[in-house]
């Protein structure tokens, strides 16, 4: 079987490499295949991408042997594995053999995929994965052609029917940082909730040798009120909680708000449960976007006023 790729962080938890790190990982993130088919303009296994492909995200990954990496997940204390699927023609081959061979670790598996159809969705549960990701990626349709090519709708409607298949089990990844408009971004987190799709919020991060290397990474002001949102969503309020200007969300119109968010879970890496991607937008040391450990009550409240609210 071809070498299963494990983020750095990975690596270093499960004792498969020695690195330095200061968040660790709570999940194992095992990258399937590289090469990939599509040509999103923010990602490094795009087509038409130059990156090293050791790289997703800003993450370095590191070829090890399935049985391997899969005695060492047994061995440890991950809340999850997570498998990061490149979509190339063997892909769903590759991730079918994957599960099924984790099966005999009893830990939650997710598979982030680019499947088609929900017949190929209902084999991947059928085989065990505990949940699975569908990246919706780019909020915005006109920006979501320019960026990943094909149909926003179709997309949506696709992610929606797997939801209703399996309620509580479909997660999708939102980027912040796009060209969006706050007001659309938020607009479609509160779709996913009330359709009980899991978000998992990224910021997006220019690389090297990707189509948007020269774009930066959004505000961090706009980062923090999406995540509050984001939070304030989940616990119940509307979008008609939420007051816009200019499209750029500027209150909350409920008093008790700030109070819902102390527990600083707003800003914590968000997604499927045990996830925790450190680093995957960031720098240590630089500006946390999605903290992968609990923010003390400085960094709690240095957020909430980063977002201007």
């Amino acid at each position: 079987m071809r070498k299963w790729r494990l983020s750095a962080g990975t690596a270093s938890v499960l004792g498969v490499r020695r690195i330095k790190t200061s968040a660790k990982a709570t999940t194992a993130y095992i990258m399937l295949g590289e090469g990939c088919k599509n040509n999103c303009a923010f990602c490094a296994q795009a087509r038409s991408s130059t990156t090293q492909s050791k790289f997703l995200s800003r993450v370095s990954w590191l070829p090890v042997e399935p049985d391997v990496a899969v005695e060492a997940i047994g061995d440890s204390d991950m809340k999850r594995v997570c498998l990061q699927v490149v979509s190339n023609q063997d892909g769903y081959q590759l991730t079918s053999e994957a599960v099924s061979l984790l099966q005999s670790k009893n830990v939650p598996v997710a598979v982030s995929t680019h499947i088609q159809t929900v017949e190929q969705a209902a084999k991947l549960f059928e085989l065990g994965a505990d949940r699975l990701g569908l990246a919706l990626d780019v909020v915005d349709p006109v920006l979501y052609t320019k960026f990943k090519g094909g149909s926003f709708e179709d997309k949506w409607q696709f992610i929606c029917k797997c939801a209703e298949l399996y309620p509580n089990r479909i997660t999708t990844h939102l980027i912040v940082g796009l060209g969006e408009t706050e007001e659309r971004m938020i607009n479609v987190i509160a779709k996913c909730v009330e359709k009980h799709i899991t978000v998992a919020l990224f910021a997006f991060t220019p690389l090297v040798g990707t189509l948007m290397a020269d774009c930066k990474q959004p505000d961090i002001d706009v980062y923090r009120r999406i995540q509050i949102a984001h939070m304030l969503l989940q616990k119940g309020l509307s979008i008609k909680d939420f007051s816009f200007v200019d499209e750029r969300l500027q209150s909350v119109n409920v008093s008790s708000w700030q109070e819902l968010i102390k527990d600083g879970r707003a800003f914590r890496t968000s997604g499927c449960s045990g996830c925790n991607r450190p680093y995957y937008n960031e720098r240590p040391g630089q500006v946390m976007y999605n903290f992968p450990y609990q923010p003390t009550a400085e960094e709690i409240s240095t957020a909430i006023v980063e977002s201007g609210l």
